[in-house]
């Protein structure tokens, strides 16, 4: 079955999405915490490996940024499912745990919750971008940007800003002061504070053991490297080729989780270490259901194993598809919106 038929074929049964994939949203205490662990630990192991490697000389051991920064990775899809309720049964459990896993990650808990929410709310609905998602305009919105807004929009969507300075700007810049949210009260700017004190004390006490210069030689290139994994792993999630979008009139949830969110199919290291993000379309169906039963849904229900499937090389191909085109219903590079111009 080629992908445009299990695509019409979901979309005519996908009013039932919601109400099959419940039984998935029961989450295990204990698995949960096992997750945490295998994910926590190592971390903290390969960071005391590599600070005591740069403090006697060894540099060679730098190479174990990778891997710590692919726990750090981990880490933050932990909070992810934290701040969708999603890996423990009560919301206080959830939120705790959410909060002391972003002061490893740098990102407030509360703050990030509340915009990604809006995000999933929002996820493929032309008239409520700007919030929780990666800024995209159509071709006729683009054309009609005068010399100088044409340029900002190609600075921000070139890969060198949106996957190198951005990534470092988000989390280290970005996250510390939520100006998104002036009018949604003292929360987001709590959260901000908190986590952010909550980071500078350990942060402060390891500058003093082992000196500022050493700290940061092990520190910033696990968060740099995080970071960018991170936005392009949401990059990837939702700006490729098919992806969906549509009037708030024509706008539908169920129907933009489905096609507006890829199923990016990774290798099983890779999906491991991501936490199963990449099985994003049926994240956004139900974020209730934690992470490690994803693979489940694929498992019994392997109609959707093809819905917006995308591989690790095909990947590479997206980071062109920068503009909405509306006659077309699909993503287009400025090559090809110049071509239909």
């Amino acid at each position: 079955m080629d992908r445009n038929t299990v695509k019409a074929e979901i979309e005519r049964n996908h009013r039932s999405w919601i109400a099959a994939l419940a039984p998935y949203r029961q989450a295990s205490p204990l698995r949960s915490t096992i997750e945490i662990a295998v994910t926590a630990l190592p971390f903290v192991c390969l960071w005391g490996l590599l600070a005591l490697a740069v403090l006697n000389g060894h540099w060679w051991a730098l190479l174990l940024t990778v891997p710590a920064a692919g726990f750090l990775v981990r880490l933050f899809v932990l909070q992810h499912d934290c701040g969708h309720g999603a890996l423990f049964a009560r919301r206080r459990a959830n939120d705790w745990t959410g909060r002391v896993i972003g002061v490893f990650t740098l990102t407030p808990y509360d703050y990030w919750r509340r915009t990604h929410a809006v995000h999933h709310a929002t996820t493929g609905n032309l008239d409520k971008r700007g919030i929780g998602d990666v800024d995209t305009l159509t071709v006729r919105e683009y054309h009609a940007r005068s010399f100088w807004g044409r340029l900002r929009y190609r600075l921000y969507r070139h890969p060198v800003v949106m996957f190198g300075f951005g990534p470092a700007w988000l989390f280290i810049c970005q996250y510390r002061l939520p100006l998104g949210l002036m009018r949604a009260g003292l929360e987001p700017w709590t959260s901000t504070i908190v986590t952010t004190v909550g980071a500078a004390i350990p942060v402060a006490l390891l500058m003093w053991l082992m000196g500022p210069l050493a700290f940061l030689t092990v520190q910033l290139p696990i968060t740099l490297m995080a970071a960018t994994a991170g936005v392009w792993l949401f990059y990837i999630q939702h700006q490729f080729e098919e992806t969906h979008w549509s009037e708030a009139r024509n706008w539908d949830f169920q129907n933009a989780a489905l096609n507006g969110s890829s199923h990016y199919d990774l290798p099983r290291p890779l999906r491991w270490i991501t936490g199963n993000i990449g099985i994003h379309h049926v994240h956004h169906l139900a974020a209730k259901v934690p992470f490690y039963r994803l693979p489940e849904v694929l498992r019994d229900y392997p109609e959707l194993r093809d819905t917006g499937r995308i591989t690790l090389m095909e990947s590479l191909r997206c980071v062109r598809f920068v503009l909405w085109d509306e006659r077309t219903g699909r993503l287009v590079s400025f090559r090809q919106a110049r071509l239909s111009a």
